[in-house]
């Protein structure tokens, strides 16, 4: 009997019925393939890309409701799947992966209740993560990235402390947590990079969980929003995902994908203080 096959099963039994049976109608079609392209990109990673497709979709004038929605689906799609691959590819350890994201889920949900809107504050939030991925990227040289600082241990306090923190403060400033998660492990050599993009899929991915929740128990949006689109474009990051996590598992050494999350935490504030810098 042939192995259990999650995307082959995803695909045949829930996918294609669901599409068949659907009537989705989308004007631009060009969204597909920039999900597909965003989702490739940062799944090699362990991220999920929320903001780029929240950047993407502000540009067709969709309700912000509906963008909202459709990045927290998207994005869930994209780490569930690079979490499949990146799991099945490497043994992690559990005991240093729990502490973090289980504290991260309170404390997610209470940095959700409080509102940031002044621009200074993202100004320098933007400015901050474009000096830490500078600074990834200029550390990432020779053999000290293959270092990892307590081998065999897990500071249970240490990693509680970090997921709940990093937790309130993505949520409050409504940024993926990834993004603050990822440099900080490098910096402690917390485990191998490609470890690091394995928790780090599992952390965003249960703190959108929570994130979708609180949209959802909120009040109605004014307008439904529009689900065959919704489904088209987690159809398209689905792909993207695949391609892109198998890309990061099995292809990419531990320098590039240092590097690339280093460029995409750099990218992440740029697109940070491409929204909040006064213009004229």
């Amino acid at each position: 009997m042939p192995p259990f096959d999650g995307l082959h099963f995803f695909v045949h039994i829930v996918l294609v019925p669901t599409v068949c049976g659907t009537r989705i109608q989308m004007q631009n079609w060009e969204l597909f393939f920039f999900f597909v392209g965003i989702a490739l990109v940062f799944s090699m990673v362990g991220f999920g890309g929320r903001n780029s497709y929240v950047a993407v979709l502000g540009f067709y004038a969709l309700p912000y409701d509906e963008i909202r929605l459709t990045a927290l689906i998207c994005n869930i799609v994209v780490v569930s799947g690079s979490s499949y691959v990146y799991l099945r590819k490497y043994n992690v350890d559990w005991r240093k992966i729990v502490p973090l994201v289980l504290v991260s889920i309170p404390f997610s949900f209470i940095g959700a209740q409080i509102k940031i809107s002044h621009t200074n504050a993202y100004i320098v939030l933007g400015i901050n993560l474009m000096i830490v991925a500078t600074v990834l990227w200029v550390k990432t040289r020779g053999r000290d990235i293959y270092t990892v600082a307590h081998p065999g241990k897990a500071p249970i306090l240490k990693d509680a402390l970090i997921g709940g923190y990093i937790g309130f403060l993505s949520s409050m400033l409504n940024i993926g947590g990834g993004i603050f998660l990822a440099p900080l492990l490098n910096f402690r050599k917390w485990d191998n990079p490609k470890k690091i993009a394995t928790i780090s899929a599992l952390f965003i991915l249960a703190n959108s969980i929570c994130s979708l929740a609180i949209v959802l128990s909120a009040r109605r949006p004014t307008a439904p929003p529009n689900i065959g689109r919704i489904a088209l474009l987690c159809i398209a990051v689905l792909i993207g995902s695949q391609i892109g996590a198998r890309i990061g598992a099995h292809k990419m050494n531990i320098a590039a994908i240092r590097r690339l999350t280093a460029a995409l935490v750099f990218l992440t504030g740029l697109e940070v203080l491409a929204r909040h810098l006064p213009v004229g």
